[in-house]
């Protein structure tokens, strides 16, 4: 028997986890949302004292860090055939 996970915006997570800050049981908070107790902790310590504004800025950050992070592969694998054709390995 699968059940099919279902899908949370991340304002949706951030409107669970204000009620977990807020004093909520997780045990019902669980129940009232059908979510698993082990994912409210863990959307909890993530998204714990974050706002909407914040969240985006992070994964604009992290959607920068991933693209500079490419960039700079990239150009060690430029500098390494460099160094290779420089060898007259080619």
């Amino acid at each position: 028997m699968s059940t099919k996970a279902k899908k949370y915006s991340e304002e949706q997570i951030l409107q669970i986890v204000k009620e977990i800050n807020e004093g909520g049981s997780l045990a019902s908070i669980s129940r009232s949302h059908g979510v698993n107790v082990q994912t409210l902790y863990r959307w909890r310590d993530r998204y714990a004292g974050m706002s909407g504004t914040e969240l985006a800025e992070l994964r604009l950050l992290q959607a920068e860090n991933q693209r500079l992070k490419k960039i700079v592969a990239n150009q060690a694998l430029d500098l390494e055939m460099l160094k290779e054709l420089q060898k007259g390995k080619w």
